[in-house]
């Protein structure tokens, strides 16, 4: 839920008086051209951005005002896949989809691999664990980045333009996997 939120940087005025509830379950799309602030509403949802004034409620919880700790025990709730997908470029696509799972689990490395492999096969990149993102196509890399934004099994994932640079048959498989994630994950209480 956001309320009433206003965010501006320095004399620019981003957002004026925004309110908006999404309900568990829903896929929502924010449209508009660029640099209206769809980023810097994902932005303060996951906590990155602070708001001017107004409020942010995630689950329950009260975004806008929480302690770094707190804040950061909460985004293990929260998948974010980014415009650029992020890739840790010195990492392999194993490891930049097993890190958040070393980060914030005490699952072994047979879990992990087990969970890593499953969601690489899931986005159709079965095999591929042992590139290095320099190798990847797009559209590749942003189905790694996929992978890796849901691997926690989140209770919400913010999509930032996941589509851009895909070509049609990307398009589609991430399109599905958006949906099937929506659906898999929208009535759980929690699997970690």
């Amino acid at each position: 839920r956001i309320n009433n939120v206003h965010f501006q940087r320095d004399d620019k005025i981003i957002l004026d008086d925004v309110s908006m509830e999404i309900r568990r379950g829903s896929i929502v799309a924010i449209m508009g051209p660029s640099g209206v602030g769809k980023t810097t509403v994902l932005r303060l949802i996951s906590g990155q951005l602070q708001p001017s004034r107004g409020s942010i409620e995630v689950d329950g919880k009260r975004i806008s005002n929480m302690t770094r700790r707190a804040l950061y025990e909460c985004r293990k709730d929260i998948g974010v896949l980014l415009q650029n997908g992020a890739l840790f470029t010195d990492l392999t696509v194993f490891e930049n989809v097993a890190t958040p799972l070393r980060e914030h689990t005490g699952l072994s490395d047979d879990q992990i691999s087990e969970r890593v492999l499953a969601k690489l096969d899931a986005v159709g990149l079965a095999g591929t664990e042992n590139l290095m993102p320099h190798s990847l196509s797009g559209g590749m890399a942003r189905r790694v980045a996929l992978a890796r934004a849901v691997i926690m099994n989140p209770k919400i994932v913010l999509f930032d333009e996941p589509m851009t640079g895909l070509d049609p048959i990307a398009m589609s498989t991430v399109g599905r996997l958006i949906r099937e994630t929506n659906d898999r994950l929208g009535d759980r209480k929690s699997t970690r």
